[in-house]
């Protein structure tokens, strides 16, 4: 089949309380899969899950910032950005 790609095996090494916590997964190549996935889903899509910047991405990050802001929503209390150049309300 053209396009398809080989599935490849990784490995990792997990400590006691990780193994004992998962050993009775019933399938645990899924389960592992599937956490992986959604936590790539939740990834910072600025600096790649790393948690730091780069100096090149904070000096993007720095003239984003001048236009827009970090906000907690009022609902939900989650933090947001919004553009505060669009008028966006940062109490929302």
């Amino acid at each position: 089949m053209a396009g398809k790609r080989k599935q490849e095996t990784i490995t990792f090494k997990v400590d006691e309380a990780l193994w004992d916590a998962i050993r009775r997964v019933p399938n645990r190549s899924e389960f592992i899969r599937a956490a992986i996935l959604s936590a790539l889903e939740g990834i910072c899509p600025l600096c790649n899950g790393v948690g730091s910047l780069t100096p090149d991405q904070r000096r993007h990050w720095d003239a984003f910032a001048k236009s827009h802001a970090v906000a907690q929503c009022a609902d939900c209390d989650a933090i947001h950005l919004v553009c505060v150049a669009a008028g966006d309300d940062v109490h929302e």
